[in-house]
């Protein structure tokens, strides 16, 4: 088959190595410079871990992902996942029910190497925390991040070596249909190009680009902060792992410092419902005196460091909080893979495969989780680790 990828996010690029190694045609579309800055998958980090609460499909997934992740720093010739392990941690002890307790009861049952953050001892190599603030959680040993953008670069590279035809700056207008099918898209201009298949894998964008979407897909942003801390020993990846500061009630995690001297600190909460497109993709002041407070009771030595970049990372919410992945019934040679709900990326590894056994109609069970479900009502679901009311910090 000809196959159109229109995206070269993270979604977009493993789809079109996996189907060009599946000996299809692929061309690969994107309105940007490739990576597209303004993707979600161009940042300095993006968790990996395999912590899910009860969920075991997610965890399963993340277990096949990370082995992979190590494999790609060996190919790459470069350290770009980092194994610095993940906590989550809680302002209360947990209970059955939350989703700390049922990600340390599945990483146990599923013989993880897991510590459960409940002791002044597990705490003191820790210590730019408040521990009295977060006297519980569970720390996931191998588990860590992965620098997000550097990994979608090299991933192109991997795609235009491997004969994929990679083409910049160019902006989707709308799908070619006729006779009940696809026959490619067209693009601003009207040039036209031609393909079998059609995929869509344009994260935030899609609600926009395919208005019949917009009824189950939600395109929302969300806060990132670039912090440069004064004490960068506290915030060494050895002393400060990846983290969810009690995530389902603050909405806030992050990340240890970077070789740049950097710390990010971000929220996965309700966001704020926005086109990517928007003039006002900013981080508000609202957004940042939360942070402020935030970091006061979390980590006091973090509160007054300068922040040195802020940005939105814009989110493609679906109303149950899993990922799309599937054929339009209505709409023979197109696929969408979206909603990603902020937590897609530590699965790029194994998202091509699944991605691209949608495209060739292959079996695969997981696909039966992100169908085509557009009878799916909002807030039927949501993903297990993130926060979904009004922000109230600290009490």
């Amino acid at each position: 088959m000809k196959a159109i990828i229109v995206g070269a996010g993270i979604n977009g690029v493993t789809a079109a190595i996996e189907l060009r190694k599946r000996g299809h045609d692929v061309v690969l579309v994107d309105p940007g410079p490739l990576p597209h800055p303004l993707a979600a998958s161009t940042d300095i980090s993006k968790a990996v871990r395999a912590a899910y609460g009860a969920d075991e499909i997610y965890t399963e997934l993340a277990e096949r992902a990370i082995p992979i992740w190590r494999k790609w720093n060996a190919e790459f010739g470069v350290e770009l996942y980092h194994e610095v392990s993940v906590m989550f941690v809680r302002h209360r002890q947990m209970e059955p029910g939350d989703f700390e307790y049922e990600s340390y009861k599945m990483l146990k049952q599923r013989g993880h190497r897991i510590e459960r953050m409940n002791s002044a001892q597990v705490w003191k190599r820790f210590p730019a925390w408040n521990p009295k603030l977060f006297p519980d959680g569970v720390l996931e040993l191998e588990a860590g991040y992965a620098e997000s953008g550097r990994v979608v670069a090299k991933l192109i590279e991997r795609a235009r070596s491997l004969g994929i035809e990679l083409r910049e700056r160019l902006r989707f207008s709308c799908l070619d249909e006729g006779d009940g099918r696809m026959k490619g898209i067209v693009l601003q201009g009207g040039q036209r190009i031609r393909s079998d298949f059609v995929l869509m894998t344009v994260g935030a964008w899609t609600p926009y680009l395919l208005p019949f979407t917009r009824k189950f897909f939600r395109a929302t942003g969300q806060p990132v902060f670039h912090l440069k801390p004064l004490n960068r020993e506290l915030f060494a990846p050895e002393r400060f792992s990846v983290f969810g500061a009690d995530i389902c009630t603050t909405g806030y995690y992050g990340f240890p410092l970077n070789c740049d001297g950097i710390v990010k600190i971000a929220n996965h909460g309700p966001g704020r419902e926005m086109s990517p497109d928007a003039p006002n993709r900013n981080v508000t002041p609202e957004e940042e005196e939360s942070l402020r407070r935030f970091l006061s009771s979390a980590f006091p030595a973090l509160a007054d460091a300068p922040i040195v970049d802020t940005r939105v990372c814009m989110y493609c919410d679906t109303h149950d909080g899993n990922f799309w992945i599937a054929r339009d019934p209505e709409r023979e040679g197109l696929v969408i893979a979206a909603g990603d709900c902020g937590h897609g990326f530590k699965f790029a590894p194994v998202l091509g495969e699944i991605i691209g056994d949608a495209v060739e109609g292959t079996q695969n069970p997981l696909l039966k989780k992100f169908r085509w479900r557009p009878e799916v009502c909002a807030g039927s679901g949501t993903d297990v680790a993130r926060f979904h009311g009004q922000n109230e910090i600290t009490r």
